[in-house]
């Protein structure tokens, strides 16, 4: 029995082989434990922040391309604006995570998955290029703000010029009635054309087409101005009428002129166009390859063992 117990006591300190997370871990005689087991878990904590991360890249991708398609469908300046914010936080967030992610898959040595990463990377370039155009553009909100010249100050200031004629016309002798008329109608027609033509140009994106309107507009500019000074001279009695016309009428070409500029602008149809176009097409590239990515690392199983 001595004897047995000697061996058995020489037994348990030699050396002895472990398996664990599919790696072999060697136990120095003697009791100094080496192991694996320390280095089986921080792969393990490695995979499990790469496939976070892998996923957060999705999620961020998903609110940068929210927060983008916002600003450019948004009414309003302050909200273009936070909005385009949100994109730019989003897409910062985008580039940590990926360089992060970066590092993590090269001390994995997941060499299928790096390249997967590098694709997305590319894309993304592609996509941000992109986005460096459209949200400037939607913030501007050039084609908004010339339709809320055209509904606001410059039908005022329409108005202001009929409703002056209209009055200056009421002083008018018998014998003059239907030449005063014919004028103060010509007048009041010409500036309803240039307001007919300012709701398409504000909808053109056609360069050319945009100039046409523009000469319409300014043979309509032409002929009020011809009527009214023609009124001038038919009308001595009703000068104070016809010099506030006059002033509505300087006033609607002025405003008129400011609502042609940030129409040509075109920045709210042009921040559309590129939305609805290469973007979109980007857009799901980018997302397709961060699901395979995910997939990618779903695939590897660690077993837990003691």
């Amino acid at each position: 029995m001595p004897k047995i117990a000697v061996v058995f006591r020489r037994l348990l300190g030699q050396s002895r082989i472990r398996a664990t997370a599919g790696l072999c871990c060697v136990a120095i005689t003697g009791g100094q434990a080496a192991g694996c087991g320390n280095s089986s878990r921080l792969v393990l904590t490695q995979h499990v922040e790469a496939r976070r991360l892998a996923s957060n890249l999705r999620v961020q991708f998903s609110k940068t391309v929210d927060a983008s398609n916002r600003a450019v469908m948004a009414v309003t300046d302050e909200a273009s604006i936070a909005a385009a914010r949100e994109a730019e936080q989003a897409t910062q967030s985008i580039e940590r995570d990926a360089e992060t992610l970066q590092r993590n898959l090269q001390a994995l040595a997941y060499l299928e998955e790096i390249p997967q990463l590098d694709a997305f990377k590319a894309c993304f370039a592609g996509y941000r290029a992109l986005d460096a155009d459209i949200l400037p553009l939607a913030v501007e909100n050039t084609n908004i703000k010339a339709q809320r010249l055209a509904f606001g100050p410059a039908r005022e200031a329409a108005d202001a010029f009929r409703q002056s004629l209209e009055t200056a016309g009421r002083s008018i002798a018998a014998k003059s009635a239907c030449c005063v008329e014919a004028l103060i109608a010509r007048a009041t027609a010409a500036v309803l054309e240039i307001q007919v033509i300012q709701a398409r140009h504000i909808a053109e994106s056609d360069e050319s087409a945009m100039s046409r309107m523009e000469g319409e507009m300014a043979a309509s500019e032409a002929a009020a101005q011809a009527a009214l000074d023609t009124l001038k001279a038919l009308l001595p009695n009703a000068r104070a009428r016809l010099a506030t016309a006059a002033d509505a009428l300087d006033r609607f070409k002025a405003i008129n002129a400011e609502l042609v500029t940030l129409s040509r602008r075109n920045t709210n149809i042009r921040s559309l166009a590129l939305s609805l176009g290469r973007k979109r097409t980007v857009t799901a590239e980018c997302d397709a390859l961060l699901l395979a990515l995910e997939a990618a690392l779903a695939k590897h199983d660690f077993t837990a063992t003691r």
